[in-house]
């Protein structure tokens, strides 16, 4: 299962992270509190450089804001460098094949990061290079993002991560959904899928976590009722339609999911201490060129959740956002010093 060597937990040097079971539940465990340490140290003017001299390749075949971001300025605060490769300053899959771009960079990096669309492209990049690799997002997993997650809500709850519950809606066949119902399923929680049968995640990632939840005393449950949000700590969502698909599906794909936007009423029934989650940027207004065009196709002023929801106290999307940075920070020292 393991990539690079096993280790024991804090002993994650030259360890890969392409997908939530590359660590173990403990491994996990020891990221959180590690990010913990972190975010402290830094707010109190403590933090130790552990990556001095290290440099780091970032590709982007994706565009990202809080990824980029993150990884840039996790390695500055822990004195390593970057370099930022996208579309156009990497050949990667065009003229020049993931395993040679794995075996070109690490002579050159100490870790490489790789956000882009195919799964295969990574594990090969990650095959072919003797450093650590990281998936800042592929189309089936997104571990750094789960990962802040995890952290998030522990810090917000205050509580042990096996005490937690929470509910993701939506559209649940992809990267998000798939990355936070197995790091649910890894930390012990109560994790419910919440979505239409036809968006609900594949059969064999449920089974899966399940087998793992089985092992660390988790819960998953796949439901189409929304009720099901009921009691729940927290409540995630995500995006129902990206960039670069064809916009033809949009309007069908919005109307079946329309049920499942995450509104008032929905965080009155999951309770008066319930919070809401989104790895961002979210459909909530009409203030970007994509909502505006969504708009234009689906006549919706709102996607995924409402703006009430959005701009509430219950929202610490914010919050999440910045625990990129120091879950991200855990993950580079962690496995490069």
């Amino acid at each position: 299962m393991f990539r690079k060597g096993q280790g024991v937990v804090g002993e994650l040097t030259g360890r890969d992270f392409l997908k939530e079971v590359d660590f173990s539940p403990d491994e996990w465990a020891h990221l959180v509190s590690l990010a913990g340490e972190l975010k402290a140290a830094r707010r109190q003017g403590r933090e130790e450089r552990r990556l001095e001299g290290l440099n780091f390749a970032l590709i982007f075949e994706k565009g990202s804001t809080r990824t980029r971001a993150a990884f840039e300025v996790a390695a500055r605060h822990q004195g390593a460098h970057t370099t930022y490769l996208d579309p156009t300053g990497s050949h990667i899959g065009s003229k020049e094949s993931a395993a040679d771009t794995g075996r070109v960079l690490s002579r050159m990096y100490d870790g490489i990061e790789f956000r882009g669309a195919k799964q295969d492209t990574i594990e090969t990049l990650a095959d072919f290079s003797p450093v650590p690799v990281w998936n800042g997002l592929t189309d089936e997993w997104h571990p750094t993002q789960s990962l802040c997650d995890a952290f998030t809500m522990v810090e917000a709850s205050g509580r042990p991560a096996s005490e937690l519950s929470f509910a993701y809606l939506g559209d649940a066949r992809f990267n998000m959904g798939n990355s936070l119902m197995t790091m649910g399923a890894m930390m012990g929680m109560d994790v419910r899928m919440i979505s239409p049968a036809a968006f609900a995640p594949q059969a064999d990632l449920v089974a899966g976590a399940k087998d793992i939840a089985r092992e660390t005393g988790g819960r998953i449950t796949i439901s189409e009722d929304i009720a099901d949000v009921r009691g729940v700590d927290f409540v995630h969502t995500d995006v129902w339609v990206s960039m670069g698909e064809p916009k033809g599906v949009w309007a069908e794909r919005c109307r079946v999911l329309a049920p499942y936007r995450v509104t008032a009423q929905v965080m009155e029934l999951a309770g008066p201490g319930a919070k809401f989650m989104h790895c961002l940027p979210a459909f909530h207004d009409l203030e970007t060129s994509t909502a505006r065009l969504v708009h234009d196709i689906t006549g919706m002023r709102e996607l995924e959740v409402s703006d009430e929801v959005f701009e509430s106290e219950a929202s610490i999307v914010f919050e999440q956002a910045e625990n990129r940075l120091h879950t991200i920070k855990a993950v580079l020292v962690a496995t490069c010093s």
